[in-house]
C-alpha cells in the first residue's frame, strides 16, 4: 500500500474524530449558537425510530455473518445490536413522556456504547483467541441469546427505572471510568483494524476505523454535554453516523457485486458448490488475486483446489457446514505465498534449502493473516495444515495421522492432484493417470488412506468432473480489472 494511503488512513480517522469535537466545543463556547432545543417528543420519535431500524439492520448483518462463516461480521452485528437496542431504551425513557424524569436515558446511552465497544474489541481480536473460539463454537445462539438478554434488560429498566439508577454509571466518578474504558477499547480496535487494513485493504476494516473514531467523539460529548442544547444533540448524530459508516463498509465488502437482494439470495443457497462459485466476496477475491497475480502458473489453482476438495468432501459425506468451510478455506489456502519473494516463488530450477524453508513458511503466514480477517477454526486449519503428511513428515507443524485436521487432509489430496495436473515453471502438467498413480502411492504416507479411497471412488464415478475442472484455467481464474491490479500490487 502506498505511503500516501497509509498517511490518509492515519489523518482521516483523526480528523473524523476531532472535527466533531471541535464543532462541539465551538458551539459550547458560542452561547448564541448553542441554542436550547427542548423537544422531548422529537427526541422520543427520532431516537426510537432510528434505533429500531438499526436493530433490524444489525440482525440482518448478523445473519449475513453467520452465512458467510465470518465471526468478525457477527461480532460487529452484536456490537451495533447493543448500540441500537439500548438506544431504543434511551428514546423510550425520554423524560416527561412515557415515564417520569430520571437518569435512565443517560444510563442507557452510556451502557449502549460500553457494550458495543466490548463486541468491537472482540471483532478486532484474532480468531484463534480462546474466548473468540469458544464464542464461535456457539455462534448459532449468539444473536438470539444476546438480543433477548438486551431486550429483557430494556424491559426491566423501563418498568423499574429506580433499580437501574443504582448503577450510577452516568455519575461521577463512574461515568469517567466508563468513558476511559470505552475510549481505550475504541483506540485498541482502531489500531488493530488499521493494521489489518494496511495488510489486506478491505473496505469494512477502513469503515470500522472511522466508525469507532466517531464513537470516541460521541462518548466525550455524552458525558460533558448539557441536555437539550444543540451541542448535546450532536452525539446522537454521531452515533447514527457511526452505524451508517459501518453498514456501508459491510455492504461494499460483501455486496459490491450486483444488487443487494441478489447478493443476499446467494448467501442462502443450499448447494455449497453454487455458494462457492457465486458467493466469493470482494475480500476473498482480493486475497485470491493477490496470490495469483504474482504467479501466472497458479492461475485458477485456488478455485480448482476448492472445487476438488469440496467434491471429495461431498463424496466422504461431510456435513453442510464442513462443506462451506472447505470451500472458503480451500479457495485461500495458499494466500501466505503473498509474502514469499518473487525470485523464490517463480524460480524455474531446484530450490536451495534456505529457499525451501522460506516456501514452507507460507501456511503459517496465511494462517496469521486469515485469523485476523474473521476466518473460523475449520478454515484456518485448512490454510495451516494442508501440507502436513499422514506419516508426520509434512510442514509446518509435523502433525501425523488423525492429529491433522480432517478438512486439511481432504484439501491435501485436492492440492497435490491439481499441482500434478497443472503446468509449472519447472515442469509440464502430468496426465490424470500419472497423477492418480502418485496419489495412490502416497496413501498411508503422504495422504490419509480414507481420503485416497474417497478420491479413487470420485475418479471412478465422476472422472468427467476431474478432467473438466483440470482444463478450466480460464473459466476458474479470477481475472482482475486494471484498477484491481493496481490495488493488489500496491
Amino acid at each position: 500500500m502506498r505511503v500516501k494511503e497509509r498517511t490518509a488512513l492515519l489523518l482521516g480517522p483523526l480528523l473524523a474524530t476531532t472535527i466533531p469535537l471541535f464543532c462541539y466545543e465551538w458551539l459550547r463556547s458560542a452561547h448564541t449558537a448553542d441554542v436550547s432545543i427542548h423537544s422531548p417528543s422529537g427526541h422520543f420519535y427520532i431516537v426510537s425510530i432510528i434505533a429500531a431500524l438499526a436493530t433490524l439492520f444489525a440482525v440482518a448483518v448478523g445473519i449475513t455473518g453467520y452465512r458467510l462463516r465470518n465471526i468478525k461480521v457477527e461480532f460487529l452485528a452484536l456490537a451495533y445490536l447493543s448500540l441500537a437496542e439500548l438506544f431504543i431504551l434511551h428514546g423510550l425513557s425520554t423524560p416527561g413522556l412515557l415515564i417520569h424524569a430520571s437518569t435512565l436515558p443517560g444510563i442507557a446511552s452510556q451502557l449502549s456504547i460500553l457494550l458495543a465497544v466490548g463486541w468491537l474489541c472482540l471483532s478486532a481480536a484474532p480468531t484463534d483467541l480462546p474466548l473468540v473460539r469458544w464464542l464461535a463454537q456457539r455462534r448459532r445462539f449468539l444473536m438470539p441469546v444476546w438480543g433477548s438478554v438486551l431486550g429483557l434488560i430494556c424491559v426491566f429498566a423501563f418498568l423499574m427505572p429506580a433499580a437501574v439508577e443504582s448503577l450510577h454509571i452516568n455519575q461521577h466518578p463512574y461515568k469517567w471510568i466508563a468513558a476511559a474504558l470505552t475510549c481505550a477499547g475504541c483506540l485498541w480496535t482502531m489500531f488493530h483494524y488499521r493494521q489489518s487494513y494496511l495488510a489486506a485493504g478491505f473496505p469494512v476494516q477502513r469503515a470500522i476505523v472511522y466508525s469507532t473514531g466517531l464513537l470516541i467523539a460521541s462518548q466525550y460529548i455524552m458525558i460533558t454535554g448539557e441536555a437539550w442544547m444543540l451541542s448535546w444533540w450532536l452525539y446522537h448524530v454521531l452515533v447514527l453516523a457511526s452505524m451508517v459508516i459501518m453498514l456501508n463498509g459491510l455492504a461494499r465488502q460483501y455486496f459490491s457485486q450486483g444488487s443487494f437482494s441478489s447478493s443476499l439470495k446467494v448467501l442462502f443457497k443450499s448447494d455449497p458448490r453454487a455458494w462457492l462459485e457465486a458467493c466469493i466476496t470482494p475480500s476473498v477475491r482480493a486475497l485470491i488475486m493477490a496470490t495469483e497475480v504474482r504467479d501466472a502458473y497458479t492461475a485458477g489453482h485456488n478455485m480448482r483446489v476448492a472445487l476438488y476438495a469440496l467434491r471429495l468432501a461431498e463424496e466422504m459425506g461431510r456435513s453442510s457446514e464442513e462443506l462451506r468451510a472447505i470451500a472458503q478455506g480451500g479457495v485461500v489456502h495458499d494466500v501466505g505465498k503473498i509474502k514469499v519473494p518473487d525470485a523464490i516463488l517463480n524460480k524455474p530450477g531446484k530450490l536451495s534449502p534456505e529457499e525451501r524453508s522460506m516456501i514452507e513458511r507460507h501456511p503459517v503466514w496465511g494462517y496469521d493473516m486469515c485469523k485476523r480477517l474473521g476466518f473460523f477454526a475449520d478454515e484456518l486449519s485448512i490454510i495451516r495444515s494442508h501440507h502436513e503428511k499422514w506419516d508426520g513428515t509434512g510442514y509446518p507443524d509435523r502433525l501425523a495421522g488423525e492429529r491433522i485436521p480432517v478438512l486439511a487432509r481432504i484439501t491435501a489430496v485436492a492440492d497435490v492432484y491439481d499441482a500434478l495436473t497443472s503446468s509449472r515453471s519447472y515442469r509440464k502438467a502430468m496426465s490424470h493417470e500419472d497423477a492418480m498413480a502418485i496419489i495412490l502411492e502416497g496413501s498411508g504416507t503422504h495422504f490419509d488412506p480414507a481420503c485416497v479411497e474417497g478420491w479413487t471412488r470420485l475418479a471412478s464415478s465422476d472422472s468427467r468432473f476431474l478432467l473438466e475442472t483440470a482444463a478450466s484455467d480460464r473459466t476458474l481464474r479470477l481475472v482482475p480489472s486494471e484498477a484491481e491490479k493496481t490495488s493488489v500490487v500496491s
